[in-house]
């Protein structure tokens, strides 16, 4: 291995998700090529036909920003030994199914 040469960097997501309203879901990214717990990670979504919308930027429990839309219902967490960073949401809402 050479000295400050970085592997590959990857995001892996189950290919679908699904929920009901006023449901619960959690998404999971697992990483790999990089340290999670010294990098921020952001959660975003679009909806089809519109824009990217940032949700979360994530580093830890006490150092994270969320979105005022889904701020009291949706949690970010990390779990570095296992490499996966997850988004817990709760009350899900029709158009987040």
């Amino acid at each position: 291995i050479f000295t400050g040469v970085q592997s590959e960097v990857v995001l892996t997501q189950p290919e679908a998700e699904s929920g009901r309203p006023g449901g619960s879901l959690r998404l999971t990214c697992k990483t790999s090529g990089f340290d999670l717990g010294s990098y921020y990670m952001h959660w975003v979504r679009q909806v089809p036909g519109q824009e990217l919308e940032w949700l979360v930027r994530y580093y830890s429990s006490s150092n994270s920003n969320y979105a005022p839309a889904i701020k009291d219902r949706f949690t970010a967490s990390k779990d570095t030994s296992n490499n996966i960073f997850s988004l817990a949401m709760t009350n899900l809402k029709t158009e987040e199914q």
